[in-house]
């Protein structure tokens, strides 16, 4: 029993070594997809050769955010200097779809210049944060330009791995990579709960030290882009464009009282909801999306 338990003992720290291996001894393969997810133990990029995104045009009510994403995406997929940027807001109105519209948009044109794509998308899983700084190590020499993205990011009153975030992307020794954005969306202005905030205040010996020390995570983002609920024309305006772009051929005087019921019934109007309407317009009416 004793040798059975020492071989056992020896299994776990054999596979403890493995996941804990560099990240750099895995391959790396760049130009086989223009888009990959971050996975870990093992490490490795998974490359995406169909990316799920909505063309750029059917992104309604967000234009003002749009214009400043594109510009700070553009400046540095050409090489120029570019900021982090936190994606903030209500839900469903757009923020991710934003996100991976403009990589597929840019990553394009590129690729009308190249064979090979210059600007790479790789999203990263919120519980994997911490292994950020092995992906940095891993892509860093690269060629590419590569955005970093993390999907409905935050973090809870126990989670410290919000520390790690912010020392990859300002406060550590080597610094974040010239090659490297990060682009994130969230639903909290502040990545922490208001309730994690209120209880620091009332209960941490120097409120303000606290407090300040949890937020300035949203510091290292140079760019805060909020989205906010959308109103009835521009949900309105959601539908019709996505009736458009799809060719379905119904009056949209007929359209129009049972997309204002159809989100009413969900009480909210959001880019989410117009989608959920249209794939069900679409359904009852025999159209192909």
């Amino acid at each position: 029993m004793m040798r059975n338990n020492q071989d056992l003992i020896l299994i776990r720290i054999a596979e403890a070594l493995e996941r804990l291996a560099p990240a750099q001894q895995m391959s790396l393969n760049l130009t086989e997809a223009s888009a990959f997810v971050w996975n870990v133990n093992p490490d490795r990029l998974n490359p995406i050769h169909r990316v799920n995104f909505l063309n750029l045009d059917l992104l309604k009510g967000i234009d003002h955010v749009l214009n400043i994403l594109d510009n700070n995406t553009r400046q540095f997929a050409n090489g120029f200097p570019a900021n982090n940027a936190l994606l903030w807001g209500a839900r469903g109105m757009g923020k991710s779809s934003l996100i991976k519209a403009l990589h597929a948009k840019i990553s394009s044109e590129q690729k009308e210049k190249s064979e090979i794509s210059a600007l790479i998308l790789i999203e990263i899983h919120r519980e994997d944060i911490s292994t950020l700084p092995r992906l940095l190590n891993l892509i860093r020499e690269t060629n590419h330009k590569i955005i970093i993205f993390c999907d409905d990011l935050s973090f809870d009153n126990d989670d410290n791995n919000y520390k790690s975030l912010k020392a990859v992307l300002e406060g550590g020794i080597e610094g974040r990579p010239d090659n490297v954005i990060f682009y994130a969306t969230s639903n909290r202005r502040h990545l922490m709960p208001r309730e994690m905030i209120e209880n620091e205040q009332s209960t941490a010996i120097n409120p303000r030290e606290s407090v300040d020390e949890k937020v300035s995570l949203s510091d290292r983002f140079g760019l805060w882009l909020g989205f906010h609920a959308c109103n009835q024309e521009d949900y309105l305006s959601m539908i019709y464009a996505y009736m458009d772009h799809y060719k379905i051929t119904i009056p949209k005087d007929d359209v129009r009282p049972q997309a204002l019921e159809w989100s009413r019934t969900r009480g909210a109007r959001s880019g989410r909801v117009a989608w959920q309407f249209m794939q069900d317009l679409a359904g009852r009416h025999k159209f192909k999306l």
